[in-house]
């Protein structure tokens, strides 16, 4: 039975079959609802022909989701103590993003971003909590949460003064205050290596991509429905379905054919160049739930987006997902993970696909997409069958 109050000291970062825990499952849940807020927004601005702007909102507040995600999750890998101060400071972590993601409506229509940013600082605030006690707690790894709890706190006072900056700075001081955020952990990383699990960060980004994906599902189910209910449309909206949930599943195989875990044990250097990639990686699949969305909503009724964007809102999150996929996981596993030599090209059709658009039609370019990321899936799991004929992740 665990005591009510355990002291929080840095776990070993070679424990073996380090899982996620019931309560960090719990946890991801409210980016469940933060995930589906964001994607919506994002297909409500395509549709509407507000797609730059749209976009702009999207990625600054996609940032607010994953660093808040990032942080309780590499805290979690170190010091999940999982005694009743844990639990609590975590509900207060959780209530902080429902709050934040009920604030992207007023984000993406109004420009208003106090909701986001209350949200926000009370997550930063059970987060800072959970540093200043292990820094209390643990004296022979103290320089590392001292600096960290110092610097969320000052980044987070900067997140604070944006709310009264003028509309004309938002987007520039958006992306200086994330630079300053995610600086923090390279700085506090000057005061004593941080505590963290290879195989328990793999799994947690792992959980996290299905989470994102869930989007596309969604969209594809939606198809589904509105291909029974449709008359006239019925095989276009087949087509869609069928090529969201074929190419949901090769993304999701593609991502789980790289062996982080193993790489990161190997080369924990480089887990943050692989850690921070990923907010690309995740804004990708976020966006992608959103474009397949518009592409079912365009089959079967007209949209002030044209066809071209609509078809674009599905290609360039695929495209770019599979690049940065690939970009940060060669250099942790160079000779397993996906070959240059394959992505490249079939990342390159998938990004120019759009531009036939008008001879494919979208619901064809969709299906280019679909059989582009299956031929990468294919071409990959018969390198690894021929590097190593039995593969663990």
């Amino acid at each position: 039975m665990r005591p009510l109050r355990a002291r929080m000291t840095a776990r070993r970062t070679d424990e073996r079959h380090r899982a996620s825990t019931p309560l960090e499952l719990l946890f991801d849940l409210t980016f469940v609802v933060a995930a589906g807020q964001i994607a919506g927004r994002l297909a409500h601005g395509i549709e509407d022909g507000r797609t730059v702007p749209a976009i702009a909102v999207f990625l600054t507040v996609f940032f607010a989701i994953w660093w808040s995600w990032m942080n309780f999750t590499w805290f979690a890998s170190g010091y999940d103590t999982d005694d009743v101060p844990y639990r609590l400071f975590t509900m207060m972590q959780m209530a902080g993003v429902l709050i934040l993601a009920a604030g992207v409506p007023a984000a993406f229509d109004d420009g208003d971003f106090r909701g986001i940013t209350i949200g926000y600082l009370i997550m930063r605030a059970g987060l800072v909590a959970q540093w200043i006690r292990a820094a209390i707690s643990d004296p022979g790894h103290r320089g590392g949460p001292v600096r960290t709890a110092v610097g969320y706190s000052v980044a987070q006072a900067g997140w604070l003064v944006r709310l009264a900056l003028p509309a004309s700075v938002a987007l520039p001081s958006a992306v200086v205050l994330a630079l300053v955020d995610m600086a923090v952990p390279l700085w506090a990383e000057r005061a004593g290596a941080a505590s963290w699990n290879p195989h328990h960060i793999a799994e947690r980004y792992g959980l996290f991509t299905i989470i994102l994906l869930g989007e596309s599902v969604m969209a594809a189910t939606t198809a589904v429905e509105e291909a029974l209910r449709v008359p006239g449309h019925r095989g276009p909206l087949a087509v869609v379905a069928l090529s969201g949930l074929t190419l949901v599943f090769a993304l999701w195989w593609l991502y789980y054919l790289q062996r982080a875990a193993t790489g990161l044990e190997q080369r924990r250097r480089l887990a943050y160049v692989w850690g921070y990639g990923h907010y690309g990686i995740f804004a990708a699949l976020a966006a992608l739930g959103a474009g397949l969305e518009v592409a079912v909503r365009r089959t079967g009724h007209p949209l002030e987006a044209a066809d071209v964007v609509v078809s674009a809102a599905v290609a360039i999150p695929v495209g770019v997902f599979l690049l940065l996929l690939w970009a940060v996981h060669a250099p942790l596993v160079p000779l397993t993970g996906i070959s240059g030599a394959v992505v490249v090209p079939a990342a390159a059709v998938v990004l120019l696909s759009p531009l036939a658009t008008a001879v494919l039609t979208t619901t064809g370019v969709i299906l280019v997409v679909a059989l582009a990321c299956s031929a990468v899936v294919a071409l990959t799991v018969l390198r690894q069958s021929r590097t190593d004929p039995d593969p663990v992740r």
